[in-house]
């Protein structure tokens, strides 16, 4: 940004007696991780989300001293953060999974990557968790919220379906509050949703039916899948899918269903042989996760970042993301001595 908000130096009020564009500022940060995670989700890409929230910060210093109090302080910021994301969406378009663009492909074929499409993009856990302890309610909405398939499942809606869906169902904000920041009438918002609510029952997960990260045997059964792959076990691999698993890669088109499917791609294309591997564990959109990474020069060196969605104790989905720029976004290590890599 060209401009960056200045920090206010504590409490002062503009000319008309409302608060100054500072104090405004200030009273607007502790929002910032809410509307980070809201623009997240319109948007799919957690870069494109920090531009726009700065950007909705920036607007909001701007236009301090006019913010009337009419509505809250927080209202406000989602009507201008809301309004920034369809205009980014207008000029961007969607950000898809491969598995939204057509049908499953062969694994004996070799794949091809297509960097210029806008691939939708995982977001660390940490960026909305930190260090600081959080209402153990407050985490579970948030993780289901930010779930990879729903905000995949988002990207295939119209834009300003995209927005009712989320500020009514995720932000729990009534019609009539919708239809005033879009600028549109209730029973335009309560059409919109229910669309919107048609088209997610078929591509979202159901949230009860997913195993959460901190159970036991799900903790068992990561140790076994990473454990699998940095073997290159292929047995052990095809145990622990659902037998319809589904495995994509951005930015390659080409994506994979079934568990014998996804062993044989990892057979025949996968350059990691056994001993090669190592899996660093993480977690993105609320869900287990892990950075891949394959040996070479006596180093463990960054492949991919791998999100588990993870149902009945198997695993039914893996978006392996190719971007070595997410490890240092994850937290990762840049790379690690063969000798330090010990489980």
């Amino acid at each position: 940004m060209a401009q960056t908000p200045p920090t206010a130096p504590g409490p002062a009020r503009s000319s008309t007696g409302g608060p100054s564009a500072d104090t405004l500022l200030e009273e607007a940060r502790p929002y910032r991780n809410e509307l980070l995670a809201h623009c997240y989700r319109m948007l799919g890409s957690l870069h494109d989300a920090e531009d726009l929230v700065q950007d909705t910060l920036l607007r909001a210093w701007r236009a301090g001293e006019r913010f009337e109090g009419r509505s809250s302080l927080r209202t406000w910021l989602y009507r201008i953060a809301t309004n920034a994301c369809l205009t980014a969406i207008e000029q961007r378009g969607r950000r898809p999974m491969p598995s939204g663009l057509g049908a499953p492909s062969d694994p004996e074929q070799p794949v091809s990557e297509s960097p210029e499409i806008p691939w939708l993009e995982p977001v660390p856990d940490a960026v909305f968790t930190g260090d600081k302890p959080a209402d153990p309610a407050a985490v579970v909405v948030n993780r289901s919220s930010l779930r990879l398939a729903l905000v995949a499942a988002l990207q295939h809606l119209p834009p300003r379906q995209r927005a009712v869906l989320l500020l009514r169902d995720v932000l729990k904000w009534r019609a009539a509050e919708v239809a005033e920041l879009l600028d549109s009438s209730t029973a335009s918002v309560n059409s919109a949703l229910q669309r919107a609510r048609a088209h997610l029952a078929q591509a979202a997960p159901v949230e009860e039916e997913l195993t959460e990260p901190s159970d036991p045997e799900m903790r068992t059964l990561l140790d076994r899948y990473a454990a699998a792959f940095e073997k290159a076990d292929v047995a052990a691999i095809v145990d622990l899918f659902a037998q319809d698993a589904v495995w994509e890669m951005p930015p390659f088109p080409q994506w994979f269903r079934g568990a014998e499917t996804i062993v044989r791609l990892v057979a025949n294309q996968c350059p990691i042989g056994p001993g090669e591997g190592l899996m660093l564990p993480t977690s993105a959109n609320g869900q287990p996760a892990f950075g891949l990474y394959r040996l070479q020069d006596g180093f463990f060196r960054p492949f991919h970042i791998q999100v588990l969605t993870v149902r009945a104790l198997r695993v039914e989905h893996v978006a392996a993301f190719f971007s070595e720029d997410l490890f240092a976004r994850f937290g990762l290590p840049e790379a690690v001595p063969a000798g330090e890599a010990g489980r």
